[in-house]
């Protein structure tokens, strides 16, 4: 049996209260092995101690958003996806508005999918990475 998207972003929906997407905030927008976005209101939860968004929440959002990409880009029912690498050039601060996260894949391999991601403010770009996701069989 052959899980199906719907059951698929069921499954996400049904785990979300128990994540750290929840905890800040963050919805997830778009469901695709295509392009997945992710999208948080900035609010001073998402701060350093500079009074702008921390980086690591640009890269907690780019990985979100490539895991649930990579979700719908394997056969979910018979392996696991999670995060192994990424790096990130943060490319302005933020401090008001909507962060979107987006995720496109750029490479798709047995054991790993490599993304794209960027995060905008508003429509501006604020951060830029890339992700490589670890696609290993169920043990």
């Amino acid at each position: 049996m052959t899980l199906s998207t719907d059951d698929i972003v069921a499954f996400i929906k049904t785990r979300d209260p128990h994540t750290v997407l929840n905890t800040l905030g963050v919805q997830i927008t778009r469901f695709d092995k295509d392009e997945s976005v992710v999208e948080v209101d900035i609010s001073e939860r998402l701060f350093q101690h500079a009074g702008i968004v921390h980086g690591g929440v640009y890269v907690l959002l780019m990985e979100s958003a490539a895991s649930i990409a990579a979700a719908f880009a394997v056969d979910i029912e018979n392996h696991r996806v999670a995060g192994q690498e990424i790096s990130a050039s943060h490319v302005r601060p933020s401090s008001t508005g909507k962060l979107t996260a987006r995720a496109r894949p750029l490479h798709t391999g047995r054991t790993a999918i490599i993304y794209a991601c960027d995060v905008e403010n508003d429509g501006k770009l604020v951060s830029t990475g890339r992700c490589t996701i670890a696609v290993r069989p169920n043990s």
